[in-house]
């Protein structure tokens, strides 16, 4: 299995990429090609594959993380090259999600409309844990989160009349299985860092040796991070590539306790993995 980082805020130096806010990643695995995620336009994203040589046919399934534009904004573009795919999601992937700003609320997500989106691609909505290509499945719905979420107290729905939290009831991840272990993907981890653990743990019966991309710990301090930092280091700390949202302070926390266990996950970035598990 390969791994590439084609979006994220940051691109590898030298590497000729562009950064923006926002994730993209793809997945190479059994003869098949998954991505997951679109970053927030289709201009990054497509002149990034172009750039790491992806050919957008070499796309055989999408995966969505969740609704917000950072995730979804490529999409657009990207469909008008490339339809008929398969796109695999969360059930509430349309609900309309919106952030707090100084002057009022705007709209965040989803970037393409249901209507629109059922024009282009094959669209499976399931709650699940599923397959898309070989060794590579959705992590299926965090619904139990006894930990703390990777929440912003700027992003709310309408529930009825009224602006609420934002439950982020769509947030899912990649959990790629091979011959040596679990590895996992991450777009946010809105659900939270250790809540999806304790999914993939309890669908896949084991623990991620790897993890990659957003883990939306930047607003996360104090005992907080230290229970981050005491979960991930029972039984001894996966290797950890993480990018996007998961912030400079949660970032330099990790590499004190793991090392060079701890890597940043920049726009170019390639990690090899073992071949899928049978």
């Amino acid at each position: 299995m390969r791994i590439t980082c084609v979006v994220d805020d940051e691109a590898m130096p030298g590497s000729g990429l562009l950064a923006e806010h926002g994730i993209s990643f793809f997945i190479a695995s059994g003869g098949q090609g998954v991505l997951f995620d679109t970053g927030s336009t289709s201009r990054v994203l497509l002149a990034n594959l172009a750039r790491l040589e992806i050919g957008v046919e070499q796309i055989d399934a999408l995966v969505i993380s969740h609704a917000h534009y950072d995730h979804t904004g490529g999409l657009a573009g990207l469909l008008e090259l490339r339809s008929g795919i398969p796109l695999y999601a969360h059930p509430d992937l349309f609900r309309e999600r919106y952030a707090r700003t100084a002057s009022g609320v705007e709209k965040i997500g989803p970037v393409v409309g249901r209507v629109a989106l059922e024009k282009r691609v094959s669209l499976h909505l399931t709650a699940e844990p599923v397959e898309v290509a070989p060794g590579v499945w959705t992590s299926g719905e965090i619904a139990e989160r006894t930990e703390i979420e990777g929440r912003s107290a700027r992003h709310v729905i309408r529930q009825g009349e009224d602006w609420v939290p934002d439950p982020y009831g769509d947030d899912l991840a990649v959990v790629l299985k091979t011959v040596e272990g679990l590895a996992l993907i991450c777009g946010c981890c809105h659900a939270g860092l250790l809540n999806t653990l304790h999914q993939v743990r309890h669908a896949f019966g084991a623990q991620p040796a790897t993890i990659v991309g957003g883990t939306h710990l930047k607003d996360t301090a104090g005992a907080d991070l230290d229970r981050v930092v005491e979960v991930l280091g029972q039984g001894g700390p996966p290797d950890l590539w993480l990018g996007h949202c998961t912030g400079r302070k949660a970032f330099r926390t990790l590499q004190a306790a793991f090392g060079e266990r701890v890597r940043p996950c920049q726009a170019g970035t390639v990690m090899e993995l073992p071949p899928p598990a049978p």
